[in-house]
This record gives structure tokens, sequence and C-alpha cells, in this order.
């Protein structure tokens, strides 16, 4: 089972790591325009092997994807000082442009996973671009809300004292500002919020949802404003998407894709619940949402729209 990863920066390199400590497949194949930086990179994961999973790590070109069952994409160009966010989009729409059709020309039947920021607009890109090559928007996904998902999650979990995996929950549409966490749809072990709260003897404040909200939703600020960038949550998120592809898990997460109904969020690539398979996105799992929160995903996905519309794609 043979995994390429497109980026070799922090986030693809800490995605590597995370692919080997967590014994995700056989080989991992690194592939970036810096030839010396994906050797170094694999090199360094290589020799982390002995301690984990015996898993074969190299650098590699774009004909080495071949035979990938997943690809990852990390690839992407950073933000200038004083550039706007449609004039980075622009630029990132050029690097996949020529990034995308190399990948798929050597793994036609990968699933492609896209973890480049902002995710959801790059991962409608990508599919773009890999239909063209009548590659299937639903073997194209993005990382999206898994990670905010994760940390909401984490929280509840710590403000419980309950482990964070016996926490259920979501946060949906974009990930970024506008994301919404669905409060309404929360449950541990089998109850809602409020109701575990009682059984347990802790409150869940409103002051306490408040705090939470900001935690999750402000979480890269604060994490780029102490160390510059974040790398370990969204790196331990792919191996998850990974694993679950290679070994068809049937896993539910919140990942993004280009929702091709014909519903108000059709031709978006937003995040919800969605069943994963080695084929990629098998089902999308629309959430019963209380009229504020969807009020908030309805924003939310208008503001992809019109994101992605600023990019005048053909």
């Amino acid at each position: 089972m043979k995994t390429g990863i497109v980026g070799c920066g922090m986030v693809g390199s800490t995605s590597a790591f995370a692919l080997v400590m967590n014994g995700v497949g056989r080989e991992v194949v690194l592939v970036d325009q810096n030839r010396d930086r994906a050797k170094a990179e694999a090199n360094d994961i290589q020799h982390a092997v002995p301690f984990s999973h015996p898993l074969s790590v190299r650098a590699g070109d774009y004909a080495d994807l071949a035979g990938c069952s997943v690809v990852v994409i990390a690839a992407g160009v950073a933000q200038r000082p004083g550039e706007t966010r449609l004039e980075l989009l622009q630029r990132n729409a050029a690097v996949f442009a020529k990034v995308i059709p190399q990948i798929v020309a050597s793994a036609p039947q990968a699933v492609l996973v896209v973890v480049s920021n902002p995710v959801d607009i790059m991962t409608h890109l990508a599919a773009h671009f890999a239909g063209l090559a009548g590659v299937p928007s639903s073997r194209v996904i993005g990382s999206g809300t898994m990670l905010d998902t994760a940390r909401f999650r984490s929280l509840l979990g710590r403000h419980f004292d309950v482990d964070s995996q016996h926490v259920h929950g979501y946060v949906l549409g974009e990930h970024g500002d506008s994301e919404v966490l669905a409060w309404s749809q929360c449950s541990i072990a089998g109850m809602s919020l409020d109701e575990f709260a009682n059984v347990h003897g802790t409150p869940l404040t409103d002051a306490d949802r408040v705090e939470i909200d900001e935690h999750v939703r402000r979480a890269a600020y604060h994490i780029i404003a102490g160390k510059g960038a974040t790398y370990y949550g969204i790196g331990s998120a792919v191996a998850r998407i990974v694993d679950v592809l290679l070994h068809d898990q049937r896993a539910v997460l919140t990942v993004c894709c280009r929702d091709n109904g014909n519903d108000r969020f059709g031709g978006v690539t937003y995040s919800i619940p969605r069943l994963l398979g080695r084929e990629g996105i098998l089902a999308s799992i629309p959430q019963p949402l209380s009229v504020g929160e969807s009020t908030a995903l309805d924003r939310s996905v208008a503001i992809l729209r019109e994101a992605i519309l600023s990019l005048k794609l053909a």
C-alpha cells in the first residue's frame, strides 16, 4: 500500500512522519520541487522506522507516484505581506494547475487528499483540475474541519474529564473563521451535553460554550503566534484519513469535497460528516441542526461560494 506526499514543508513532512508512527501503509514517496529537501526529509523519517513500523520512505519525482492508492497534496505558496486572499488564491490556482495534472497522469486511480490552505478552496481547485482528466470529485477530498472537530472534542473531553475519543460532535462548513460548531448534535454516552452535564455533575454554562468556541475557532491563530505554524495536529489527521482510505474502513469524518447536489449547497466545497472508504467519498451525511446553526452554515457556505466564484473557473 503506497502513499505519495507532494509538498515537503512542515505539514507534508509531518504527515509522512505520522504515517510512519502509526504504521499506515508500507511505502511513502515524498515529492517536492526542492528535491534536496524531499531527500533530507525522507532520510530523516526513514531513520525513525526502526523505532516504529516497517515502512519504506523515499524521495521521488511525479513518475514515482505510480501505483499510489492515495496522494496527499501539501503544496502551495504562502501569503505575502500585503497580499489579498484573492491574490493568494490566484497564485495557488496557478500552482495546482501544474501540480494536479502531473499527479493524475502518474497515479490516475489514486484518491487525492488536499491539506494546503485555504483547504476548502484548494480542494475545489484540485477537483476542478483533476476533473479535466476524468477524476470524479468523490476522489478529491480535503482535510476540511477534521482538525477543528478534533479540537472541539478535545476541549469538551477536557471540560467533562472524559476521554475525547468518547465525545461525539462535529464542526461544519468552512475550515476557517465562519466554521460552525454543531452543539445541538454533540453527545457523550448517548446523551446530549446538557443531559450528560446533569448526570456527571459538571455544568456546561453559556460562558463555557463561548470559551470553547473561541479556542476551537481561533486555535490556529494562537498556535501560529507562538510557534509560526501548525503541523502536528493536521499531520495526525492526514494519517487518519489515509488509514481509512487504504483499508476501506468506512469511517465518518468531517472532510470537505465538492457538493454536486441540487440544493442550496450545490457546487460548493465544504465540510460535513462524510462516509469514507477506499474509493473516497461514499456518502455525505447532513446534520439535523438547530435553526441558528443552520443559518450559520448557510452563511459559511455562502462565503466559500463567493471565494470559488471569484476564481472564475471555466
